[in-house]
């Protein structure tokens, strides 16, 4: 069996991807014209122009750009139906989908009418194309108390059925100024039984690592790719086995690396760090999750042992049930033996 048919009959879980940037540029296009008078383009050509990312603050003003014109609960549903659509072909198994409930409110969507469309679409997802389908909430972090205060009331008093984690992006320096805020968000979500999974470590240092550590108990960390410099932090990771969510072509296309050649991917392995692999946005950076685990492989040369490694890693760091872990692992342990 080649590592190209290897991958794409590896059974996946995709455990970071965000609503609105796993939008295709169908998708999107439709969105622009249902919706025009916005700064996003209408055309094709124009759209990937507009999908070419200076650095970070520009891919968050793009990214906002975007989630604008998400106004209604028809588009929340089209926009997980089309992940789904798109995940099933490459494997994915299981999504663990972060939706942003602050850009849904300041367009003037109900809790109600956002929650009952996002559970339509995980019926839908797993009916229609056997993608099971989980909801993280995050909290904008550039946003302050009033995004953390929306982010919890969505998540505690009208949550879809397949919530499952609570947890914070966008820009990692903005966070210190409302940290007391975000501490408390976090603290009362877990306190209501949902799973802490910051970002942290994308855009910033190890002090960021740290503090989704200690203030907001992490269990599992979006990116984390400059824990590297810290070897206190290093080692805090590998005793821990806490699960780090890796995107390298995200880090490529934001501009935290400057060639993919030098992702600390293969390092943070080598490291006995808890990887897995990821997506984030993949529409907006031109890539896939299958596309993820090719660059693994052609990039930085990893074997089926070790891209297994990885899908296992996936499945295992999970809010999957427990008896779909272990079939999910089998099949992976399967597809291994039989190539």
């Amino acid at each position: 069996m080649t590592i190209d048919a290897f991958i794409d009959a590896l059974p996946k879980v995709e455990l970071h991807v965000h609503l609105v940037g796993s939008a295709s540029v169908p998708t999107v296009l439709e969105l622009s014209r249902r919706h025009p008078g916005t700064e996003v383009p209408t055309t094709e050509e124009e759209l990937r122009r507009f999908y070419t990312f200076t650095d970070f603050p520009h891919f968050a003003r793009v990214y906002r750009a975007v989630n604008a014109l998400v106004r209604e609960p028809e588009d929340v549903a089209t926009l997980v139906l089309g992940l789904a659509r798109d995940l099933a072909p490459q494997g994915a198994r299981y999504v663990e989908l972060q939706v942003t409930p602050y850009a849904h409110h300041i367009v003037g969507m109900p809790m109600r009418e956002v929650t009952e469309a996002l559970d339509l679409a995980a019926r839908r997802s797993l009916a229609d194309h056997g993608v099971e389908m989980a909801y993280i909430f995050d909290i904008p972090g550039e946003y302050g108390e009033e995004a953390a205060k929306i982010t919890l009331e969505h998540a505690l008093q009208e949550p879809p059925a397949a919530l499952v984690g609570f947890g914070i992006g966008g820009i990692e320096q903005e966070r210190p100024k409302y940290r007391d805020a975000y501490r408390s968000a976090f603290s009362a979500a877990r306190a209501a039984g949902l799973h802490s999974v910051p970002h942290g470590g994308e855009m910033s240092g190890p002090e960021t690592i740290w503090e989704v550590i200690d203030g907001y108990g992490a269990e599992r960390i979006g990116h984390g790719i400059n824990c590297l410099s810290d070897p206190r932090l290093v080692a805090h990771l590998r005793e821990t086995q806490l699960p780090l969510d890796v995107c390298p072509t995200s880090n490529l296309c934001t501009g935290q690396i400057s060639r993919i050649e030098d992702h600390p991917l293969p390092r943070m392995l080598e490291e006995g760090l808890y990887v897995t692999l990821n997506s984030d946005d993949p529409p907006m950076f031109a890539t896939t999750l299958a596309e993820e685990y090719r660059v693994a492989a052609g990039v930085f040369g990893f074997g089926k042992e070790e891209l297994a490694l990885l899908a296992r890693n996936g499945v295992r760091a999970s809010y999957l049930a427990e008896e779909r872990k272990r079939a999910l692992e089998a099949e992976i342990d399967a597809l291994v033996a039989a190539s």
